[in-house]
């Protein structure tokens, strides 16, 4: 690299599942669109067809309307080429297929378990972990092995899991996980302060929220925009959308049917508890027992959809006809930026800017009525080559509980894989708060899962 005032030059990133179909071209077009930034991206993937594919596009990014960087990709066949003299390594992969995540999502279905996601808790999760642990181990053992230096950052599920299994193998590991679903909910309190107090909040310096808990089911105590205590304005709002039919669907995030939600899930909680849920509830609804997920109706009753793997292979096929559209490249692409704060996070640890954001890193006292060691996500400053926790104080007690009890699951579940222990892992498999089924049922649907997934779980004799 090479620093010259307001620029760093000739970075270096390895993309670990650079044949993506998605994230990998947003991060193409993020990158495009920073004119502080420009180097190498290199694209190592299991696929390296896809990986190949996605060389292509992102060359044919510099041609961009509206590009402000040059960037060289290049697909690489093996981590050890992609990672060699990374300065950031980020993490995007899919754990199997659809077909597994198949399995995941709509196998316990059979014995009335409905999961709109399935892929960071639940049954669903819980068993897509058994796939991913061990493809993060081999990435954690390279990344020691061939960039021990380098800045890591994971996008993949389920987020709080892979993010630890890199800390276990490499405590000394420079990683952390990005989730844009607190974004939502602070569009959503933004809306309030528009609603409510018909006030603006554009810039981040006037609106800040403190953020609690573990990827997918965080909370926000304490909230505020220029002095005022957001928490009755939300309360108030609330109250407003119920009595108006007011549409709190976020358009340019859920597509259609299968991805909508209208908050009705993150209001109740706020009614019931007093702190605000801040992922959206298609991921909450997965972290408690089946209060707003006991039927398909129960759902659609409360207004969020059940995402079908069909509709996600069919969107795939969708994704690849776009590859081969965009590897033609008739005419100049056009910026479409993600929103995701990964660049700014590069930028800041090099140096360019602080930031402020939340991330997922391990408790080291930051949620201080938490375990230390397992992966909280909470706010953390982002500064020239670090990542300092900010103190985000005790979760209030209710809710602690609950998110306590997932910590505890998960962290029983990392113990299984590594150790081997199928029964250990049984055990959180039955724990999760979503197995509301008799233990002869929660076997016969493990052991059915574990089948099904198997050729991705090599640790189970």
């Amino acid at each position: 690299m090479v620093f010259h005032n307001d620029k760093v030059t000739g970075l270096r990133i390895a993309y670990i599942g650079g044949g993506s179909r998605g994230w990998a071209w947003g991060l193409m077009s993020d990158l495009a669109a920073e004119p502080a930034l420009n180097g190498t991206v290199s694209l190592y993937d299991i696929d390296h067809e896809a990986a190949k594919h996605n060389e292509i596009i992102g060359n044919n990014y510099k041609n961009a309307l509206g590009a402000q960087s040059v960037w060289k990709y290049k697909a690489v066949k093996s981590l050890k080429a992609a990672l060699a003299g990374a300065d950031f390594v980020v993490i995007s992969i899919l754990p199997g297929t659809f077909d597994e995540m198949e399995s995941d999502v709509h196998t316990p279905e059979k014995y009335g378990i409905y999961q709109p996601v399935g892929d960071s808790t639940g049954p669903g999760g819980l068993i897509r972990a058994y796939r991913t642990i061990p493809m993060f181990i081999e990435i954690a053992e390279a990344i020691m092995k061939y960039a021990p230096d380098a800045w890591v950052i994971n996008y993949t599920n389920p987020m709080t899991l892979c993010v630890r299994t890199l800390y276990e193998v490499f405590p000394k590991i420079k990683a952390f996980g990005c989730c844009h679903e607190v974004k939502g909910t602070q569009a959503l309190l933004a809306q309030a302060i528009s609603e409510i107090l018909d006030g603006d909040c554009p810039g981040d310096t006037d609106f800040y929220t403190n953020v609690q808990g573990v990827n997918h089911f965080t909370w926000i105590n304490e909230a505020t925009w220029r002095g005022v205590d957001l928490l009755p304005v939300y309360d108030k709002f609330i109250d407003y959308v119920r009595a108006e039919s007011i549409d709190t669907q976020e358009k340019d995030n859920w597509a259609n049917k299968h991805f909508r939600s209208q908050n009705a899930v993150k209001f109740d909680l706020f009614k019931r508890y007093g702190v605000i849920a801040a992922a959206g509830d298609r991921h909450l609804v997965e972290f408690l027992p089946a209060w707003y997920v006991k039927t398909p109706e129960v759902a659609e009753s409360w207004s969020f959809g059940l995402t079908t793997v069909k509709s996600r292979k069919e969107g795939l096929q969708k994704r690849l006809a776009k590859s081969e559209e965009m590897r033609s490249q008739k005419e100049p692409y056009k910026l479409r930026l993600t929103g995701e704060e990964g660049v700014k996070q590069i930028k800041a640890l090099l140096g360019l800017g602080n930031l402020l954001t939340n991330v997922n890193i391990p408790n080291s006292g930051q949620l201080s009525n938490l375990p230390n060691g397992p992966v909280v996500e909470t706010n953390a400053l982002f500064t020239y080559d670090n990542v300092i926790p900010v103190n985000a104080g005790d979760m209030q007690w209710d809710v602690k509980i609950l998110v306590e009890r997932i910590i505890h699951n998960q962290e029983t579940i990392l113990k299984a894989v590594f150790t081997g222990d199928k029964e250990l892992g049984f055990r959180a498999f039955l724990g999760d708060p979503q197995m509301c089924i008799s233990m002869d049922d929660a076997h016969a649907l493990y052991e059915e899962m574990i089948a099904n997934t198997k050729q991705y779980i090599p640790w189970i004799k």
